[in-house]
């Protein structure tokens, strides 16, 4: 009767693993089926940012108003961001945007602040975002390089070859903004999005 029982619960357990074998299966060919409609093309794309500090964004910190002639000068340390966005692409062309969204313990409003963004390929600083207020920058709206919506958009732009662009951003307070008494800060986190264009 013992050995009936141990009979029984090999075969259930023989049963259980050949049924899930037969799913994984199933489950491997359906999936299999969707990944691609050409035979023998690979295509693949991907798009990083890197910086090399703590973290990817700007803070202003007790920071009084400025001039735009100034503010697009600014090269002490901590007075900007540096960042390189790089792609690797296989035959296809990546859309991608650089956005910025403000950190909830900033204490400046959105119209006092002001960011300049530059392309620093070459070692010379090429304007890509005028001065601009954070107040008056595009907000993403179902963008196409596959930002979220509601970020500032900084940039945007793709690439069509394996390539690697490094970009300076710096933020001041605007000239035109009179600060109160108590502290006040500003952070701006830097991301970018990309996305394959079909």
């Amino acid at each position: 009767m013992e050995k009936n029982r141990k009979q029984i619960i090999w075969s259930i357990i023989g049963i259980v693993i050949l049924i899930l074998m037969a799913i994984s299966v199933s489950y491997a060919a359906v999936f299999y089926s969707k990944t691609g409609e050409k035979v023998n093309t690979v295509t693949t794309g991907t798009i990083t940012m890197s910086y090399s500090e703590n973290t990817n964004g700007i803070n202003l910190t007790d920071a009084y108003p400025m001039a735009d002639g100034i503010g697009k000068t600014l090269s002490q340390q901590n007075q900007y961001f540096d960042f390189t966005i790089s792609a690797t692409l296989g035959d296809t062309i990546i859309n991608y945007a650089v956005t910025a969204t403000k950190e909830s313990d900033s204490t400046l409003p959105d119209n006092a602040v002001k960011v300049y963004l530059t392309d620093i390929n070459g070692g010379a600083d090429k304007e890509i975002l005028a001065p601009t207020k954070i107040s008056d920058l595009d907000i993403t709206r179902s963008h196409v390089s596959g930002a979220p919506d509601g970020q500032f958009l900084l940039y945007s732009n793709s690439f069509s070859k394996n390539t690697s662009n490094n970009y300076r951003l710096r933020m001041w307070v605007a000239s035109d903004y009179v600060l109160p008494l108590e502290s006040q800060t500003y952070k701006l986190r830097v991301n970018v999005y990309g996305s394959v264009v079909a």
